[in-house]
């Protein structure tokens, strides 16, 4: 040993170092949920409505060539690559819902007025025409991220059954000295997960957002390439993902174009006699305050198919009516707003704004997607089991736009500001009725699945649910008794989804 060091000294290349450097800010995923494929079903049938044909075996010289061209890939990983892989590091789950999100929000916009007076509406047909379809409301928002949602989730339980019926394993374990620059895991790669999602998100967001189709091509593709990158799927692996992923959402394509989401805007007609059995109820009907007045938002949205309730649920979960407006109680109430806005403290103004979810926001159900990310994140789900967790989520809040709609149409209640014209909301006025309140009913729902999900934390989504409805006071924007009621009806909204969440098998 003389004259030489007793340890050997490796080189390690610019991509190891870079692996070693992401493992320390990304977790392992330690559940693989192997059993995810038996899962109970929303949509689907179950998992051999789409057969998956079975892999090349991984002794097969094709395989083999996969592996390789992998292997050689991960030796020249450029900076950009580099910066793609941690992005996608935090999980497609999340990084599709983001992106959904972001363009919520970009199409959170209502058409301005022709110069008659008129307004024209955002026509799927056109969708660049102006105004730029869609026009992503809550509820189209609520409806929007529930169908994304719940495609992924239905179809990752889809993977998961092949995944492990074949069990071809992933790249970085296919003992070829592909490196993991995404976490290790033992999670099967055929069909591949970030296949799937993006085969999912190709079809439902062009759908939803087709003025979007260059953007979610270049989501598709980067997605693809770091699956590759990372060690985490071959090319054979991606293509099977990505084609169950697009035969799922074509099934989801088909529910959507029937589930009386083209009748949503009613017309003039059918306004118009909305206002008229208010009338005839012996109330004031509520009238959009807006210059020129504006047609109401999606007045017929309650008869949009939901998730875990049927027509007959959502009429039967329909809250009794608001008190009369020639009432002493309504009259009441109106001084409480008129009290509220004029007594609210900085604190309460800020809460106001916290909770605005007004125009070029993701509205007030991406706000609960929001607050849902750093708990999926920090709970370390698999891809299947954040999916699950998003689809509950998002099917409650689309149960939940349906349940608040009916109500809203239902009683046609007007609003403080149109009552009494002194009251100034601190935030802008939504244009449809008052009774009940969306802020609520939407919060209340996604706080009963939070909670659900996130025992732990169930006091924070509670005090969440509960200033959220508050802030709807503090702007003028509410009824107390808006809020309380519609705070109780997304709760028992919510309810539906918890009852198929406790028995679907993911226990």
């Amino acid at each position: 040993m003389t004259g030489k060091s007793r340890f050997t000294i490796w080189p390690i290349s610019a991509v190891a170092v870079f692996a070693m450097l992401l493992a320390a800010v990304t977790q392992p995923v330690f559940a693989d949920d192997s059993n995810a494929g038996n899962w109970r079903y929303i949509v689907l049938s179950g998992p051999t409505q789409f057969p998956v044909a079975a892999p090349a075996p991984a002794n097969d010289a094709g395989y083999q060539a996969e592996l390789a061209s992998i292997r050689a890939a991960q030796a020249s990983v450029t900076a950009e690559q580099r910066d793609a892989i941690v992005y996608w590091s935090k999980g497609g789950v999340l990084r599709w819902n983001q992106l959904t999100l972001e363009m919520v929000t970009r199409a959170n916009l209502p058409p301005a007025p022709n110069a008659d007076g008129t307004y024209t509406f955002p026509s799927a047909a056109n969708p660049f025409d102006y105004p730029q379809f869609p026009f992503s409301n809550p509820p189209y928002a609520a409806r929007a991220l529930s169908y994304v949602s719940v495609a992924q989730y239905e179809a990752l339980k889809v993977a998961w059954y092949y995944k492990y019926l074949y069990n071809r394993p992933a790249p970085i374990n296919a003992g070829a000295g592909v490196q993991a620059l995404m976490g290790a895991s033992d999670l099967p790669g055929y069909p591949s997960e970030d296949g799937v999602e993006a085969g999912v998100h190709s079809v439902l967001l062009k759908l939803l957002f087709p003025t979007n189709v260059i953007e979610i091509d270049q989501k598709v593709a980067e997605q693809q390439l770091v699956a590759y990158l990372a060690g985490r799927a071959t090319p054979s692996d991606f293509a099977a993902g990505f084609a169950l992923g697009q035969a799922v959402a074509a099934v989801f394509v088909a529910r959507a174009a029937s589930d009386g989401m083209r009748n949503a805007i009613g017309t003039q007609a059918q306004w118009d006699a909305l206002a008229a059995a208010a009338v005839a109820r012996g109330e004031i009907p509520w009238k959009s305050q807006d210059i020129p007045p504006r047609p109401p938002m999606l007045p017929f949205f309650w008869q949009v198919q939901g998730w875990m309730m049927s027509a007959t649920d959502i009429l039967n979960e329909r809250p009794g009516p608001p008190p009369s407006t020639s009432s002493a109680q309504m009259r009441q109430e109106l001084a409480a707003v008129k009290n509220a806005v004029a007594r609210a403290t900085r604190a309460q103004q800020a809460t106001a704004y916290k909770w605005n979810d007004g125009v070029n926001t993701p509205t007030p159900p991406g706000h609960w997607n929001l607050i849902s990310h750093s708990y999926i994140e920090a709970a370390d789900f698999s891809e299947v089991r954040a999916a699950r967790a998003m689809a509950l989520l998002n099917m409650a809040l689309h149960d939940a736009a349906v349940g608040c709609w009916d109500a809203k149409y239902a009683y046609f209640n007007p609003r403080a500001a149109q009552l009494d014209r002194s009251i100034k909301t601190t935030i802008g006025l939504p244009n449809f009725p008052a009774y009940t309140s969306g802020h609520s009913t939407f919060s209340a729902a996604a706080a009963e699945v939070l909670s659900y999900l996130f025992p732990e934390s169930a006091g924070f989504f509670a005090a969440q649910r509960d200033e959220a409805g508050l802030s709807r006071l503090y702007s003028g924007i509410h009824y107390p008794i808006d809020i309380t009621v519609g705070k109780d009806h997304g709760i028992r909204i919510g309810a539906y989804t918890l009852r198929f969440a406790q028995t679907d098998g993911a226990n």
